[in-house]
């Protein structure tokens, strides 16, 4: 009987693990690595890339790469690539067929069946959404679970005693609290909230405006008119907002962006953690 593996599909990063002598262990990407990012591409030739190789050409291809598809799950968005039409649930299936193809390399075995998990405010249309991209991965989704129970899984399942606790759980791209009660091998879920629309990439979006206007103030250049440029600039500002978490200030540098005429510039600036 082959191994059912749980998948967290993020807004920004996924990961699968698997349940080894009763705990459950990350599988490595075919990279080395836990996470795989939530990123899909297409080159300008039609080759479809997926993962880490996605998230790093995204500089030289914003147009065709593809972020944080989870916001658009549930929802009649059509994505245009190379002339192709693509529904997030496709886009959401090619990430996940990456992650089957590494857990069955990982493991050894062929994966068939998944569990994956979604936000606790996800609505219907949202889980029908991630289930269909499942099966477009050729997944058998046993079940589609909340992304605050799976954790309450991992955390409280063998504790004997009766507690409660809450479960924050502030992603990429939504943000899920849920007040659960542990104990006796059980839990149950007394509470649920949550915003679907709030995560980690609206600090990013605004940091980047922020950086874009006091760069435009700054050096009369304005990286919004420049897609690459823009590009880098995303890249750049996930960059810092991670360093504030543990330094006050962070440098953002921006070797040979090119300018509205045309030319190349060099472009350094700063924000300190009391402005973000």
């Amino acid at each position: 009987m082959s191994k059912v593996i749980g998948i967290d599909l993020g807004t920004t990063y996924s990961v699968a693990a698997v349940v080894e002598n009763g705990r459950a262990k990350v599988i490595k990407n075919a990279e080395g690595e836990n996470l795989t990012p939530s990123v899909f591409a297409i080159t300008a030739q039609g080759h479809k890339l997926v993962g880490s190789i996605a998230k790093r050409q995204a500089v030289a291809n914003p147009e065709r790469t593809i972020m944080s598809i989870k916001r658009q799950m549930g929802t009649d968005l059509r994505i245009s690539l190379n002339g192709k039409s693509y529904s997030p649930q496709e886009i959401s299936a090619f990430i996940l067929r990456k992650i089957k193809s590494d857990a069955e390399s990982y493991l050894g075995e062929q994966v068939e069946k998944a569990v994956i998990t979604v936000p606790a405010y996800f609505n219907d249309s949202q889980r029908q959404a991630t289930k269909e991209a499942g099966i477009m991965a050729g997944l058998d989704v046993m079940r589609i679970i909340n992304e605050p129970t799976a954790a309450a899984l991992a955390y409280g399942l063998d504790r004997q005693s009766v507690q409660t606790i809450l479960v924050w759980d502030l992603g990429g791209g939504t943000f899920d609290v849920s007040i659960l009660e542990l104990g006796d091998g059980l839990f149950y879920v007394r509470a649920v909230n949550g915003n679907t629309k709030l995560g980690g990439d609206d600090w990013d979006e605004r940091l980047v405006d922020y950086l874009a206007d006091k760069l435009l103030n700054e050096q009369r250049v304005d990286l919004r008119s420049d897609p690459m440029s823009l590009q880098r600039l995303k890249e750049a500002s996930e960059k810092a907002k991670r360093e504030l978490s543990y330094k006050t200030s962070a440098r953002i540098s921006l070797p040979l962006i090119r300018t509205d005429k045309n030319e190349f510039k060099n472009m350094q600036t700063s924000v300190d953690r009391e402005t973000f």
